[in-house]
């Protein structure tokens, strides 16, 4: 039996104890209900809590009798409401806006010093202004792509300044690229776990972990919510206009970042500083029902896309995504460590895993949607066609994610019809190509199977020059995009951009011919002679004719060609000099030699009625794009 001193001293203190908790029992007292402890004095406060420990050890005790151990049991509710009120006070008191700005400029410099990509850098820097909906790099050389032309379906188909008033203190426990801030001052991080030791410690663990996850969740959705990640389901994505989406996705990645890095780093620390240690994994438990809503509705985001429909002009973005998830993959792991986050961990390698297939199937649709483009009507006057310019700013945006696909593309494309002998496949051969990437050996394909669409697209033109022509423009467009990307070139490499130099100079000679071979063939001497007699040796009526054919010869050439246009200004000075260089010595030889005989005859200036220098001007005209004077200026002769 207990000595009845001590039980009068456990009486005793119980019941001053009491006094203490009933004084602050809102139910009855209206000082209760208007003040909260805990906002008032720190004796105040101690000796609150020295109550309520009191009250604990009496549950405990074996001396107080039953009528007490009721008492104790009614102390203890209206003391477990209360440090429920307070804790919950506490918590609302400290919902503060994130000052998102200044945290992201040490993201960024972090963000900086750890990669080697340009793109990756810049495109980060660039997010501070998302809510002007300017875009990024790749953004605006994926509207490049398609501003060039994309022909036929299968190709063409944010932050507000936070008031700094009301942030919260930017300190920080830096981890790599995490960056916690301090979200409640560590006194007041004190008297939040003294009041949780409590409550757990009387049996009010799912009261205090419901009270903190529902006001802290509140703070996670303020500013999650201005990060403007919405809720989108898969037929969502499905029905957005890709600009829509592409400002969408580019606002999620900055959102992640902040995310990650910054709101759900920062509350996972808020919760171990106020559980670790007081239970078996409440802190963790505290965590999840904290940011388990918008984690999910993040990640959701990211999931969607990645298995939403495939078009050749997502592939930019779902890099831009793959790259994001793989920089914040190792913080992911970190942050979501326990066993209650599992599947947070698992969804966001699911998606990177889906997003690096979806990036591969995408390039190879792209391949096949090359080669099928079944636009048939010729483009006028033989200049680029939309075709080229598409894939060409495709694949020079490619060669800038040439790290990143290097890690995704681990197979050779599947190329040529050599054994099929399928003539609506060209062949590839490889064995030349040793040591090139899979990459690498991908862009050289899109190439082989652009230049073979355009190859049946020159067919279209009834005029075989024309036709030449075409390859010409189109060829040397091609050379020159590879040339004017130093990470395409590096791809592509020299040898097989001399072969494409070789195939674009060829269609230059071959336009020679076909055009020029007749009209040259008009300034021969075979047939303007006649022997015998005393004849001066040459048939004025042929030479008349030979001159007439050669007039409308080249007043056709002239007429037609000049609306033909070669759009490099370099390539078409390039084809005048060396029309030029064929046509004006052999009409100065032949006008030369047979001038006097016309001269002779009635009329000459009906068969002579161009002088070298007019021929010189004409062909000035050639390749402009416009139509000319139905007939040649003609100088005075």
């Amino acid at each position: 039996m207990e000595p009845p001193e001590r039980y009068g001293r456990e009486t005793a203190g119980f019941e001053t104890a009491e006094k203490i908790i009933l004084r602050w029992d809102s139910t009855v007292s209206e000082e209760a209900r208007e003040k909260m402890i805990f906002e008032g004095d720190r004796c105040e406060v101690d000796r609150y809590l020295q109550a309520v420990d009191e009250i604990q050890r009496s549950i405990s005790s074996t001396t107080i009798s039953d009528d007490d151990q009721t008492k104790v049991n009614s102390a203890i509710q209206i003391a477990m409401a209360r440090l429920e009120d307070e804790f919950r006070n506490i918590l609302l008191v400290h919902i503060h806006a994130f000052d998102i700005d200044s945290l992201l400029a040490d993201l960024r410099s972090s963000s900086c010093s750890r990669t080697n990509s340009g793109r990756e850098s810049s495109d980060f820097l660039e997010e501070d202004h998302l809510e002007q909906d300017e875009t990024p790099t790749s953004a605006a050389a994926a509207a490049a792509v398609r501003d060039g032309g994309g022909s036929g379906s299968g190709i063409r188909d944010v932050l507000k300044h936070m008031d700094s008033s009301t942030s919260a203190v930017c300190s920080y426990r830096s981890t790599s690229s995490i960056r916690e801030v301090d979200l409640i001052p560590e006194e007041t991080i004190e008297d939040l776990r003294s009041i949780a030791e409590r409550m757990i410690a009387a049996g009010y663990l799912r009261e205090c972990i419901q009270v903190y996850g529902s006001v802290r969740k509140s703070a996670v959705d303020l500013n999650f919510k201005r990060l403007n990640v919405e809720k989108l389901s898969i037929g969502d994505i499905q029905r957005l206009e890709w600009d829509a989406l592409e400002t969408k996705i580019r606002r999620w990645i900055r959102a992640a970042k902040v995310c990650v890095r910054i709101l759900f780093a920062s509350e996972k620390r808020l919760c171990e500083q106020i559980f670790d240690g007081i239970g078996t994994a409440i802190d963790d438990a505290c965590f999840m029902e904290t940011v388990k809503g918008p984690a999910i509705q993040l990640f959701n985001f990211a999931e969607a896309i990645s298995i939403s429909r495939r078009s050749p002009e997502k592939l930019f973005k779902i890099l831009d995504l793959h790259d994001a998830l793989v920089e914040l993959l190792p913080d992911i792991e970190v942050v979501f460590d326990s066993k209650s986050s599992d599947s947070i961990r698992v969804q966001a390698a699911e998606i990177l895993s889906r997003l690096a297939e979806a990036a591969r199937g995408i390039l190879s649709e792209f391949e096949n949607a090359v080669l099928r483009e079944p636009s048939k009507v010729p483009v006028p006057g033989g200049t680029i066609h939309p075709l080229t310019r598409y894939v060409m700013n495709y694949i020079s945006l490619i060669s800038d994610y040439k790290q990143t696909l290097n890690e995704l593309i681990m197979s050779k494309p599947s190329t040529g019809s050599r054994y099929s002998s399928d003539p609506s496949t060209p062949d590839m051969d490889f064995s030349d190509l040793e040591g090139k990437t899979p990459l690498a050996l991908h862009l050289i394909w899109i190439i082989v199977i652009l230049q073979f669409n355009l190859e049946g697209k020159s067919k279209h033109y009834k005029d075989t020059s024309l036709e030449h022509l075409f390859m010409m423009n189109n060829v040397h467009y091609i050379v020159q995009k590879v040339k004017g990307s130093p990470e395409l070139r590096e791809m592509i490499g020299d040898d097989y951009l001399k072969k494409m130099t070789g195939k674009f100079r060829q269609a230059a000679t071959s336009y020679q011919r076909a055009t020029w071979v007749k009209v040259l063939y008009c300034l021969r001497d075979e047939g303007l002679h006649v022997s015998g007699g005393f004849s001066s040796g040459v048939s004025k009526s042929a030479l008349r004719e030979r001159f007439k054919s050669f007039n409308a010869m080249f007043e056709e050439v002239h007429r037609t060609q000049a609306t033909w246009l070669i759009p490099d200004s370099q390539l078409r000075e390039e084809l005048r000099i060396s029309i030029s260089e064929k046509l004006i010595p052999a009409y100065r030889s032949f006008l030369g030699r047979f001038r006097s005989h016309i001269e002779s005859v009635k009329h000459p200036e009906n068969y002579i009625k161009y002088s070298v220098e007019d021929l010189e001007t004409s062909v000035l005209d050639f390749f402009e794009g416009y139509p000319v004077s139905q007939h040649l200026r003609r100088r005075s002769q």
